[in-house]
């Protein structure tokens, strides 16, 4: 799965980082969003109570992601190889 992504995030993309994309991506959305407010519009018409439980949301998925995706090895044969890994490397 992961390399069918990857395929397709080259041929979008090419030698493009990842991070690249996504903060030209983050800037785009932010530029948008100040042009709205600039001109009078609410790009998101959403309360304060809803802005807060969407980043508190949305950090918790991200770092929940991002801990999970770290190398955690839970069958056996990978633990055995994590081991192997730290002796290779002499750690």
């Amino acid at each position: 799965m992961m390399s069918a992504i990857k395929n397709i995030f080259r041929k979008l993309f090419g030698d493009i980082s990842v991070g690249t994309v996504v903060r030209t991506l983050c800037f785009f959305l932010a530029l948008a969003n100040q042009v709205l407010n600039a001109t009078g519009h609410s790009p998101l018409p959403i309360t304060n109570d809803q802005v807060n439980t969407l980043v508190t949301t949305g950090a918790t998925v991200i770092f929940g992601l991002i801990a999970w995706w770290k190398n955690n090895s839970f069958t056996p044969a990978a633990i055995k190889a994590d081991k192997e890994l730290k002796a290779f490397k002499g750690k």
